[in-house]
């Protein structure tokens, strides 16, 4: 099995061309709301899958040496999506609701996308 660093880094390059495509969007189309929309969300689930995989490194140290297990932090991320809607409904102007949604389910999509393309890739390997 990879290491979870590993593919955590992976996943931040893919969401990091993902950010670059929006700002691309964002400069050169007429639909500045809806990639700044993208980019807010993406930027947000970006420091949600940062939490979440630095708090399974711990959880993984704590149950390693027998210690007390944490929590996963499922508070400070719902934290963080909802300070992403209230920056996003104080500042109609800017920003849509959809497509910040939409930004903060982006980290979770490439999970289960690099998930997938990589059990498809090792068991071609296998075959």
């Amino acid at each position: 099995m990879e290491n979870l660093q590993m593919l955590f880094w992976r996943q931040v390059r893919y969401i990091l061309y993902l950010l670059a495509i929006y700002t691309l969007g964002f400069g050169f189309t007429p639909y500045k709301t809806v990639f700044l929309s993208l980019i807010l969300g993406t930027s947000i689930s970006l420091l949600m899958v940062w939490n979440l995989t630095w708090k399974i490194e711990k959880f993984g140290q704590a149950v390693a040496a027998r210690k007390k297990v944490r929590t996963l932090g499922t508070l400070s991320r719902l934290a963080l999506a909802a300070l992403t809607a209230v920056i996003v409904l104080t500042h109609p102007q800017h920003f849509d609701i959809v497509p910040t949604v939409l930004g903060l389910m982006t980290s979770y999509i490439v999970i289960i996308i690099d998930f997938f393309f990589h059990k498809w890739k090792n068991d071609k390997l296998h075959v």
